[in-house]
């Protein structure tokens, strides 16, 4: 089996003792960003797994997006990240 070669780490351990590899996250070219994708994102970043600015890069994200991905995931959980719940968790 051949590895190419990245910078950084391949796998993390979450706190919660789950191990979260490079091959769990989304597809550079996702279209539909469900909860679970973004959460992905985030915890991959937050936990050293890629850095920030490839994540904006690999998914054309804009700062802000990520932001407050980053922002709600911290606040409210997972639930926050829904399209659906936007109203509910996201007001002033």
């Amino acid at each position: 089996m051949y590895l190419r070669k990245i910078s950084g780490p391949r796998a993390v351990t979450l706190p919660d003792g789950s191990v979260l590899t490079r091959a769990d996250l989304p597809p550079a070219n996702t279209q539909r960003w469900v909860a679970s994708r973004k959460a992905t994102v985030v915890r991959a970043i937050a936990y050293g797994l890629i850095p920030r600015e490839t994540a904006l890069e690999l998914y054309a994200l804009s700062p802000d997006e990520l932001t407050e991905w980053m922002k709600a995931l911290a606040d409210h959980g997972e639930q926050a990240l829904k399209v659906t719940a936007l109203q509910k968790f996201r007001q002033p």
